[in-house]
Order: structure tokens, then C-alpha cells, then sequence
């Protein structure tokens, strides 16, 4: 839970752009994206296994090069 105080002498317009920064900071924004809608346990598997894929297959191009 992200809590902004308004500082004596803050105007509204700057007391909300530390909100949302601070909504940035702490991955508030991320979570609401990450929630908007329901993925089936089956889809974040995949997804998963896709990223993990992608992963290794970055590190092995990586460390190929370096071979070469």
C-alpha cells in the first residue's frame, strides 16, 4: 500500500506525481496489468516455460560467441 503525505506548500498536481512514482517503485502498476484479466494455470505454465527457454537460449548464444 503506497501512502503519500502532502507537504506543507505542495500543490495537488506534484503530491500526485510522487503517488505515482511511488506506485512505480513499489510494482503496483505491474500487479494491476498483471491482473487485469485470468489466465488459466495451463497459460502461465507455458509462459513460463517459454521465458526459461528464451533465457537459455540467449545464454548459449552468449557464450558462444565468446568461443568463437
Amino acid at each position: 500500500m503506497v501512502n503519500i503525505k502532502v507537504r506543507e506548500g505542495e500543490s495537488i498536481e506534484e503530491a500526485i506525481r510522487r503517488f505515482k512514482r511511488e506506485c512505480e517503485r513499489n510494482g503496483v502498476i505491474q500487479e494491476i496489468k498483471r491482473r487485469a484479466y485470468y489466465r488459466s494455470p495451463s497459460v502461465l505454465k507455458k509462459e513460463r516455460l517459454a521465458e526459461i527457454k528464451r533465457k537459455i537460449r540467449r545464454k548459449m548464444l552468449r557464450d558462444n560467441r565468446w568461443l568463437k
